[in-house]
């Protein structure tokens, strides 16, 4: 019997038809990864560039400052997935627990805005710093706190006769993401540009209310699966439950370095692409848009794995989720490698320019067209790494602890935003900027990158498999 006021379905159908909630699932993800996309990617200009005073003077940061502070704010966004997994498994439900952190959600997006008052105004609230910092964490605790969730709710709507749509609706899912993402990477810098941080926060924040309601008006669609209660830690911290977290943590380790990789798209690439020419298809593009390559790339791609590639690969060698991933780890070294070698340019133009005693706006250079490879790169290593991971997670977990474990894998991302934003702070020197300057802190991260795929290979070669999916009505009775 369903456990809320109303009569949920606790189960999914036996059909071999696709879940009715699926569309609202994905509607939602669409418009809540526009609120945060498009939040994140202003985040380090905001701070270089945007950010006063309530006296209205500049109060701006450091480019090694404000990427420690990114990367802190992702590391907490994928370290709350962990508090809000437990909640929904144990107390509430996956679906009360979307509802109620969407709206602390909608709060962070709403403080943010509040850094546009007018300065008598801000002056008698808090200064633009403390609207940041409580913006940011509201959002890491909101965009954290259901992100397990969501992504195991949407595996909650299907049993073993729909299986075979599993990894299709994933792709879609990702797809929603991307969708989203990608007009709000072209959109966000734009309205910070003319419209001011107001505007620039603002409109995010619609848009993560109106995924809040596009959510709710698919409550009855879903497949509401009930908390475990008291039973949940038995459970989760019984034989089978431990026994299926330690064969993925190790996993989940070496996947934090690719994330630690990835994440620098919104910080040290963006400030890349500002010293490159970004004149490209007749637009001089603001550098950043030029991260909204990266969700461009995979609505392009997400078809074209799956369609093309991945029955191409299939017909010579079984490629396994653990395989896909191996070789998106391969190609996470090549993309940070081509950005190393731009950056590489970038010193030695520089140096140039300086010896002839002329200014870094004299003749940007490298061409952003290296920083364009690069992403192809690195898309195609986050479609093999990251949607992998998504279903490999909740297939390989209990069905009690789905979105704890989805909440693991999270974990990984903001593991590796924290050694990033580790490695920013132990290099920054006292004038507020890296020791660990140029293209030497790229080919760091490349080369932390290469020793993550060779163990990996150890975790393919002994890594055994076992799948767990929700039971279905006619099996639950």
């Amino acid at each position: 019997m369903a456990t809320n006021a109303l009569p949920y379905r606790t189960h999914p159908a036996a059909t071999t038809a696709m879940p009715r909630g699926i569309p609202f699932i994905v509607g939602n993800e669409a418009a809540e990864r526009f609120s945060f996309y498009g939040m994140k990617s202003i985040l380090v200009v905001f701070m270089t560039q945007h950010l006063l005073s309530s006296a209205g003077r500049p109060d701006f940061m450091t480019e090694t400052e404000s990427r420690e502070w990114m990367h802190l704010f992702v590391a907490s966004a994928y370290f709350f997935p962990v508090l809000g997994g437990l909640l929904a498994d144990a107390f509430l439900g996956k679906y009360r627990t979307i509802l109620l952190l969407s709206i602390v959600y909608c709060v962070g997006h709403l403080c943010l805005a509040l850094m546009d008052l007018p300065g008598p105004l801000l002056a008698a609230t808090l200064e633009p710093r403390g609207w940041l910092l409580a913006g940011l964490a509201l959002i890491a605790i909101g965009s954290g706190g259901i992100k397990p969730c969501v992504s195991a709710h949407v595996g909650d709507q299907f049993g073993r006769s729909n299986r075979h749509l599993l990894e299709r609706v994933f792709g879609w899912f990702y797809f929603a993401i991307n969708f989203g993402s990608f007009f709000s990477t072209l959109l966000t810098p734009w309205l910070l540009e003319h419209h001011g941080p107001g505007w620039a926060f603002g409109v995010p924040g619609i848009l993560m209310a109106i995924a809040t309601v596009v959510f709710w008006a698919g409550r009855h669609r879903f497949v509401h699966v009930p908390p475990r209660g008291a039973a949940y830690f038995r459970e989760t911290f019984g034989p089978q439950g431990l026994s299926a977290i330690a064969r993925l943590v190790p996993l989940y380790l070496l996947v934090a370095v690719f994330w630690s990789l990835y994440d620098q798209t919104g910080g040290a690439w963006v400030q890349q692409a500002e010293r490159m020419d970004r004149r490209f298809l007749g637009i001089e593009w603001l550098e950043s848009q030029v991260q909204a390559i990266n969700p461009l790339l995979v609505l392009l791609f997400i078809p074209l794995f799956g369609m093309v590639v991945y029955p191409a690969v299939g017909r010579v060698v079984d490629f396994t989720p653990l395989r896909r991933i191996l070789v998106g780890f391969v190609l996470a070294v090549a993309a940070f490698a081509i950005s190393a070698r731009a950056q590489g340019l970038i010193d030695a133009e520089s140096a140039r320019l300086a010896a002839a005693g002329l200014g870094a706006e004299a003749a940007r250079w490298p061409s952003v067209v290296w920083q364009l490879a690069a992403y192809v790169v690195i898309t195609a290593a986050e479609i093999l790494v990251s949607i992998t991971c998504l279903e490999f997670s909740y297939t390989q977990a209990p069905p009690q602890m789905k979105s704890l474990v989805m909440s693991l894998y999270l974990l990984s991302i903001s593991l590796g935003n924290l050694f990033t934003a580790a490695v920013n702070a132990v290099t920054r020197g006292a004038s507020g900027e890296s020791s660990l300057a140029g293209a030497s802190y790229y080919w760091f991260f490349t080369g932390c990158m290469a020793v993550a795929t060779a163990l990996l290979v150890l975790v393919v070669l002994l890594y055994r498999p076992r799948e767990y999916l929700q039971a279905e009505a006619d099996d639950a009775g």
